[in-house]
């Protein structure tokens, strides 16, 4: 880690973001559904990689994730990611605090590759990997919980197939919502980082 990572600019940033992405995961995530939320946290995950790199993005990353995790399954917000945390600590752990950090470690080191082709594909790129990573892990953490969480559903072992197709469905509709809501706030985030290079 360099010392220019430290600078009084960046760890302000830093504290900035931290603070916004705990607030907006407390308090403007839609309704869950099966662990899944509408997640306009992942916002502040991408100004964090975008603006500090990698190490900004899985900072921000890491303390969402850690925000679900203490939220949704130690203190039982949302029930099944509360009863799957009971049966399979290890996974739903690792699930819910990696996801969120490996966005952001993905989003930064893609911004700073594709930034020296093109800032706005990178700013673009760098933002729209996030709900990717973030949806991809939580999917594939389902499929390794797949007997407890059909245990949660009380479902027979004939049933399980059809209700965990639904549950898939959701899940996609949950991550084309978030890639649309990206999408949305891309040009903000556009001219928010323009505006913080120029000061550099």
């Amino acid at each position: 880690m360099n010392s220019k990572f430290f600078s009084a600019k960046n760890v302000a940033l830093l504290g900035i973001l931290i603070a916004l992405v705990i607030v907006l995961q407390l308090f403007a995530s839609a309704i869950p559904m099966f662990g899944v939320t509408l997640n306009f946290s992942l916002i502040p995950i991408a100004l964090a990689a975008i603006l500090l790199g990698p190490l900004g993005g899985a900072i921000v990353g890491f303390i969402c994730g850690l925000v679900v995790f203490i939220t949704m399954a130690i203190l039982g917000h949302e029930p099944s990611t509360a009863y799957l945390f009971q049966t399979n600590p290890v996974i739903l752990t690792i699930m819910c605090i990696g996801k969120t950090t490996l966005a952001g470690v993905a989003s930064g080191l893609l911004f700073n590759v594709l930034k020296k082709i093109n800032f706005h594909t990178a700013v673009i790129v760098g933002s729209l990997i996030i709900p990717i990573v973030n949806t991809g892990i939580y999917m594939l953490g389902i499929v390794l919980m797949k007997e407890s969480a059909a245990e949660f559903m009380a479902l027979t072992t004939s049933s399980a197939g059809a209700v965990f197709a639904v549950v898939f469905g959701l899940i996609w509709l949950n991550f084309v919502l978030e890639i649309v809501i990206t999408a949305i706030f891309t040009p903000m985030l556009y001219r928010l980082v323009k505006i913080f290079k120029k000061g550099d």
